[in-house]
């Protein structure tokens, strides 16, 4: 076979989410020759069916709650949500599951798409195997990257295939509201689609196994959301296992494991993701299918000169901003690498993605938000660091008393107390998510507290929390 029929690149990327569409465009930039392979929609699950459509559907309801807590505003905004509109505007969010958009973007920076299912089959080759069964070979002269993503983790239960529970693509999707939904697990996706459903209309119960919501933010995090959430009509049980599940005529039929009986129209199982890795090829080149990647700062996968794994299969950060974080890193390593150049390994350079054990910022769109960046007090401790918390009450600052009648929040910075500098920030309340980033930027850039002190907030806004963190910790 000649090069040219054997479609030679210099990188071959596996899956065009938008972790793989950012290092083909790196790849590109650089002048690679790249392709890109997609067995579902270009632009991904963030695109169809997590980040986008979700917060398509948060959006009305954040709003809806903001404008209950103004004076002159609240009486006109009492009403139910109008679910129909609501849905639609999810729709249009997702281009109604069409990727024309995505493609003709791919296209513009110069990247070939190939639709069909990518496997590896040797060192540098992959063969994809198109809608209509034919195979072609493509082979990367530098660099393959596996972008595949993850995918909903569903327990062990037996019969649970029968009862056609929703994962996160189905909560993110459905085109009507369900009157009654169990909602199992505490984490990101389960208290996020509690929020969106029960304002939509639905009776939803929220299960969760362990102790309380958010487990990996602060604990204040999870309670005020737990508040929130029964405040708002939903049955939050802490402490719960789920022992059966069965459909019985249409109805979901939920057993815990203390003999309570739950019914519901659908039920949603948010416990975790899985890699998308299991039928990709792996084991034709020494590693276990359906395996997390683990790589070393450049995104290479360990073992394996030319082989990068970017995004949630290496299990670093599984979020998609940080995602998009790594393919900028490895498209610039491949570049690097593929000019001949050695890459230096000191932390924060062009070629390594420290920011993923330090200063990965997520914020969870309920009501009130969540927003954290960087280790938590727990996690600061058991890493080593000698540090303090330092909590103010969000609601004695100006902006947040402007912003809501009865504004509840609290916020958290943890102090390195031998560098003086910010571990990690949480911060919970109405409009705090567009706040995180200032937070990044201090934990992310290892400001000193001395220099934060010339970090002045504009007046009256919820930023001045700043001043009120600063001055409780040179009070403590």
């Amino acid at each position: 076979m000649t090069e040219s029929e054997t479609n030679a690149y210099d990188v071959v990327v596996l899956g065009a989410g938008p972790v793989g569409e950012n290092v083909a465009d790196r790849t590109r930039a650089a002048g690679l020759t790249t392709a890109v392979v997609e067995s579902e929609l270009v632009g991904g699950e963030c695109s169809y069916w997590a980040c986008m459509p979700s917060k398509a559907l948060l959006r009305p309801v954040i709003a809806r709650a903001d404008a209950r807590r103004v004076p002159g505003l609240r009486q006109s905004v009492q009403g139910p949500l109008d679910a129909s509109a609501v849905l639609a505007h999810r729709d249009s969010y997702t281009s109604n599951w069409k990727d024309d958009g995505q493609v003709g973007w791919l296209d513009s920076i110069g990247a070939d798409l190939y639709r069909g299912h990518g496997r590896l089959t040797g060192p540098r080759a992959v063969t994809v195997t198109g809608p209509d069964g034919g195979e072609r070979l493509l082979t990367a002269r530098h660099a393959v990257a596996v972008c595949t993503g993850s995918r909903a983790a569903l327990p062990g239960l037996p019969g649970l295939d029968a009862v056609k529970p929703w994962t996160s693509r189905e909560a993110t999707s459905s085109k009507t509201v369900p009157g009654r939904l169990i909602v199992i697990g505490g984490g990101v996706v389960a208290t996020e689609m509690a929020t969106v459903w029960q304002a939509l209309g639905s009776k939803v119960t929220l299960l969760v196994r362990g102790k309380g919501l958010l487990p990996r933010m602060e604990p204040f995090a999870g309670e005020l959301i737990a508040e929130a959430l029964t405040e708002a009509g939903a049955d939050v049980r802490t402490g719960t296992s789920v022992e059966s599940v069965t459909r019985e005529n249409g109805t979901v039929v939920a057993v815990t494991a203390t003999g309570d009986r739950i019914e519901a129209d659908e039920i949603l199982f948010a416990t975790g993701r899985a890699p998308r890795t299991e039928d990709i090829g792996l084991e034709t080149i020494g590693l276990g299918p359906g395996s997390w990647l683990p790589v070393d700062d450049s995104l290479r996968v360990t073992g394996h000169d030319w082989l990068y794994a970017v995004g949630d299969v290496n299990h670093r950060a599984l979020l998609t901003h940080q995602g998009k974080y790594q393919a900028r890193i490895a498209g610039a390593a491949i570049a690097a690498r593929a000019s001949g150049e050695a890459l230096p390994a000191e932390p924060w350079g062009a070629h390594t993605a420290t920011a993923d054990h330090t200063a990965v910022p997520q914020v969870v769109f309920t009501d009130p938000e969540a927003a954290a960046v960087g280790l938590s007090l727990a996690e600061a401790e058991q890493a080593g660091h000698r540090v303090k918390a330092v909590d103010v009450d969000l609601s004695t600052v100006a902006g947040a008393g402007l912003y809501a009648d009865g504004y509840q929040g609290r916020a958290r910075m943890v102090v390195d107390l031998e560098d003086e500098i910010l571990r990690g920030v949480t911060l919970v309340g109405p409009g705090v998510g567009e706040l995180i980033h200032s937070a990044t930027i201090a934990v992310a850039g290892q400001v000193p507290v001395s220099r934060l002190w010339h970090a002045v907030p504009s007046y009256p806004t919820i930023s001045e929390v700043w001043l009120r963190l600063l001055e409780a910790y040179r009070d403590a």
